[in-house]
Formats: structure tokens, sequence, C-alpha cells
């Protein structure tokens, strides 16, 4: 993995349904690869990372009527976005970046985009033998820029 480029996986039980359903569950975090980097590339802060690093959350995806819901609760912070498929919206990530974002499902991956002053990072999400991977990508920042 590049440096602004992290993989993280989750435990959970998936619904049984297809699309938006089967990341319908609660999901928590069972391991982290290349997380220090990515947070590095997206310029956040030190103090910021040492948290970040040793946080454990738990996501909880939900469908409400035409809305999914994403929980992700941690004893560092909780934050919840709500969302139609396919719409923009505005997300104020953890580390408090104000962002235009929008998820989509492509194939049985759940695409989210986040995008702000120029700067880009997605997140893909796909279920593998029962557990939930989602793999982060940067674009358009250089390493220590955020």
């Amino acid at each position: 993995m590049r440096g602004g480029e992290a993989a993280v996986a989750f435990l959970g039980t998936p619904a049984p349904a297809a699309m938006v359903e089967a990341f319908c569950a609660t999901w928590k975090l069972a391991d982290s690869h290349n997380f220090d980097e990515y947070m590095k590339a997206l310029g956040v802060g030190f103090a910021m990372r040492q948290v970040g690093n040793v946080t454990k959350p738990t996501v909880i995806i939900s469908s409400e009527g035409d809305k999914v819901v994403i929980r992700t609760q941690s004893t560092f912070k909780n934050t919840e976005i709500s969302f139609k498929l396919g719409e923009e919206f505005d997300e104020t990530t953890p580390d408090d970046r104000n962002c235009k974002s929008v998820v989509t499902l492509d194939g049985d991956k759940l695409v989210h985009v986040q995008k702000w002053d120029g700067k880009e990072t997605n997140f893909v999400r796909e279920i593998k033998d029962g557990r939930m991977v989602m793999v982060s990508v940067t674009q358009n920042i250089n390493p220590g820029e955020g």
C-alpha cells in the first residue's frame, strides 16, 4: 500500500439481502493496515493520529426509508451521516474537514467519495468472507499537505 492508502476490516453478520442491505449490520474493527500513513497524507496531526491508531470503532450501517445511515462509534468520537445513494451531501469528518460527499453502489461495492479544497478521498467498502473490508485512497493530496 502507498502512503495515502489504508485498509481496515470489520467483523459482523451482514443482512442476507442484496445491494446496500448487505452492508446493513453492526461492524467492529478487526484489523487495520497503513492507517497512520493515510492520516499523515490527510494532514492529520501527530496527537490525533495517535488516538486514531488505537481507536477501535464500531460502524453501524442501516437503511432507513430511502436513506442510508452510517454511524461510527468510538471512545474518541461518534459520527453519523445520512444520505440518499448517488446524491451529494455535506459531511464533517472525524478530523473536522467539511466535505461534499456522495455514496454510490458500484456492483457489490459501496463507494464513498469526499471532496474538499480541490482534494479527494475515496472509501470503498465490500463484503468479503463475512467481513466488511474498507479501502481508503487519497487523491490530489501531497503527504503533509492535508
